[in-house]
């Protein structure tokens, strides 16, 4: 049964991107980049999360949501969100009041109907061949969208990690921020719980989110920031799903 739910979240969701990525390419020879992610991007990723509700049995559970600000509120703030599978990054951008700008390294743009619509949306892509310049590029394009009301999202650990394990937390997030007086929210997913990493079946049952305060860059080193950023998160994901750290122990 779990195979057919997963089999039919993950065919809507192909099946979808398709006309709705194309609309939105098509919509950019026109429409802002903000207008296109809530007319599109938005409520596609929406769909997305109510997908996996509804038909594969993914519930979540958001706790700590009044530490996320207001849509009238103009701080510059990053997000830093524990990264175990796919869901989160469908997930924050469908939940919060800010449009998201992600990090990303530019090869994804080539990528196509997905490449397109992200190149469209007012994101941040990384050219790894000119490290020299790509720093000051992305703190440049961070302050930027910031300013005019979008949140960075940025996983700390860069890449996906297991149930239960922890990767390596870099401080580019916590750079960025103390480059640009922005805020760091810190948050913890349990989402490898219902959607391994590298995998297209889900289990039914809940994904825990826990939100951080706020964090304030000014004046601090980005490597102790990320330092506490780092004891935050997964000293919340041991509380929210400890029998995945006993297993691992």
């Amino acid at each position: 049964m779990n195979a057919i739910r997963s089999f039919l979240v993950f065919t809507w969701i192909v099946v979808s991107v398709i006309p709705v990525g194309l609309t939105l390419v098509f919509c950019s020879l026109f429409l802002s980049d903000e207008k296109l992610w809530w007319w599109f991007a938005a409520p596609w990723l929406r769909g997305v999360i109510a997908a996996a509700r509804i038909v594969g049995g993914v519930r979540y559970c958001v706790q700590g949501e009044n530490n996320l600000p207001t849509a009238d509120d103009m701080r510059r703030i990053i997000l830093c969100p524990k990264h175990q599978s796919t869901w989160e990054t469908f997930f924050f951008a469908s939940f919060t009041s800010h449009p998201l700008a992600y990090v990303f390294k530019k090869e994804l743009l080539r990528i196509p109907v997905f490449g397109w619509c992200i190149g469209r949306l007012g994101m941040i892509h990384i050219d790894r061949k000119q490290r020299m310049n790509a720093w000051a590029k992305v703190a440049e394009q961070g302050r930027v969208l910031m300013d005019r009301g979008k949140w960075i999202i940025m996983f700390p650990e860069g890449t996906r990690t297991e149930r239960g394990k922890k990767g390596n937390y870099k401080s580019g997030a916590t750079r960025l921020a103390v480059a640009t007086g922005a805020y760091i929210v810190p948050i913890a997913v349990t989402s490898a719980r219902c959607w391994p990493r590298r995998s297209f079946a889900l289990v039914p049952g809940t994904i825990e989110v826990s939100i951080g305060q706020p964090v304030c860059a000014e004046g601090r080193e980005p490597g102790e920031l990320m330092d506490e950023v780092e004891r935050w998160i997964e000293a919340e994901m041991h509380r929210l799903d400890p029998a995945a750290y006993q297993v691992k122990s």
